[in-house]
């Protein structure tokens, strides 16, 4: 078999198996924010932190307020992932980030001041 053959047959497989990996989808249910956690076999989890939340930003503010009582409780987790409306929410250190992809780029939503509450960007010098 030529090496042209062989380049062109690695490569149809690696796009198979590409289309056989399974993506993570953000509920789209409305109004419903939801904390995503991981279960023991590797799946993704949406666990419903609140209903009748009517935006993204107050769907933030309930995991991060989720996040904090963790803490307080002695819990040592401070990154979560949450979603709401098929959009995806990450809370790092820096602040909260949005994707419409598990594995998309995340754009920053929200950012931590000087005293740790989050604001728009370019609303604190």
């Amino acid at each position: 078999m030529s090496k042209r053959i062989q380049i062109t047959l690695l490569v149809a497989a690696a796009a198979l198996l590409g289309a056989c990996t399974e993506t993570v989808k953000a509920p789209v249910d409305t109004g419903v924010c939801y904390h995503v956690g991981s279960e023991p076999n590797g799946k993704v989890k949406f666990n419903v932190v609140a209903r009748n939340v009517p935006n993204i930003e107050n769907c933030a503010a309930q995991l991060e307020g989720m996040r904090l009582r963790f803490l307080r409780m002695g819990g040592q987790t401070r990154e979560l992932s949450g979603a709401y409306q098929g959009n995806f929410l990450f809370l790092r250190r820096e602040g909260i980030f949005r994707a419409t992809r598990w594995e998309g780029n995340q754009y920053l939503m929200l950012v931590r001041s000087g005293d740790g509450r989050l604001v728009m960007p370019g609303a604190v010098q």
